[in-house]
């Protein structure tokens, strides 16, 4: 229920508006307020439990036409289930993710792409919103809270964007390791204001660029890795991407849209903004992590316990 005007609990109704909603009047203050019953599932006519285990089934990599089939519900309503909830996901999460104290930051990078891949986009010259995208994504290596994340091309304002959201969700000095992309070396210092001790491993790959390396389906022959000091002082021992990566397995495993070598992956930017945000609140709060033994909401200290996922969409109904 949300409330406005009063905050008190000891109430009783107290007539109608005009409008038929049930107003009701405070015991303590003598104020007159309406409660309004927010909508889990937006504008949705599912059941709730339905909807629940069509976003399950979503979360685990089922594709949204074998969700149609297996449950029965049509495929325009899960759509429009993950367009609903995904952007109240990412609002939770910027609201509920911010000055976390950590200490071992990862940064990486998920190659995907929207309705076609980047030269075929180029060949029949259409706009931004086609193409490929990347998932920007920042995790605490030792809880494997996702911090913050972003969808966006592989450009150096998407970089920056992503390095000031890491830097509101984060607070005290903390080590920090990205990969090579060279983004990465201005906009860190500068955003953090040098109170980081940033590093990053350069990996160079055999017979393609390091682009081109993200791109391929089959692995990339690794022939040499180098880490690199970006600022303050840095364990360059303790520098590393292999976490991050391992989280960008899951991600490909556990979301349709991002598997590889199929016709899953998004159509619209919207869509996969939408379901990356669901993903990334469901990691957080509600799936058991199989090294911290909970979810990385409860490792971290956000949440005393592993969320349902009707707990989370109760959390998210006002955002």
């Amino acid at each position: 229920m949300i409330k406005f005007a009063c905050q008190h609990e000891n109430s009783k109704k107290h007539d109608r508006d005009k409008f038929g909603q049930q107003r009701r009047k405070c015991l303590d203050c003598g104020i007159t307020f309406i409660e309004l019953k927010t909508k889990l599932l937006g504008d949705s006519r599912l059941p709730v439990d339905r909807a629940v285990l069509c976003l399950k089934m979503l979360l685990e990599g089922v594709s949204i036409r074998a969700t149609s089939r297996l449950t029965g519900t049509d495929k325009n309503a899960i759509i429009s289930l993950v367009t609903t909830l995904g952007p109240r996901c990412q609002r939770f999460l910027k609201s509920r993710i911010q000055d976390v104290p950590v200490q071992e930051v990862e940064c990486d990078e998920t190659w995907g792409f929207i309705g076609m891949k980047e030269k075929t986009c180029e060949r029949l010259q259409r706009g931004s919103e086609y193409g490929d995208c990347y998932p920007y994504i920042a995790m605490e290596r030792n809880t494997k809270l996702v911090l913050t994340w972003s969808v966006g091309k592989r450009a150096s304002e998407e970089c920056w964007s992503f390095i000031d959201d890491l830097r509101f969700a984060t607070s005290g000095r903390f080590q920090l390791s990205t990969d090579g992309y060279t983004p990465y070396q201005s906009a860190v210092p500068l955003i953090f204001n040098f109170d980081v001790d940033f590093s990053q491993v350069i990996k160079r790959f055999s017979g393609s660029s390091d682009t081109e390396a993200g791109r391929r389906y089959s692995p990339a022959n690794i022939t040499s890795v180098k880490v690199t000091q970006g600022c303050g002082n840095p364990d360059l021992d303790r520098a590393c991407t292999s976490h991050s990566e391992r989280l960008n397995l899951s991600i490909r495993m556990q979301n349709r849209r991002m598997t590889r070598l199929t016709n899953g992956h998004s159509k619209k930017w919207d869509n996969h903004e939408a379901m990356m945000g669901l993903y990334f609140a469901w990691y957080n709060f509600c799936r058991k992590h199989m090294t911290v033994k909970t979810s990385p909401a409860v490792a971290q200290g956000l949440t005393d316990h592993v969320w349902t996922l009707e707990e989370l969409l109760a959390e998210i109904a006002t955002f």
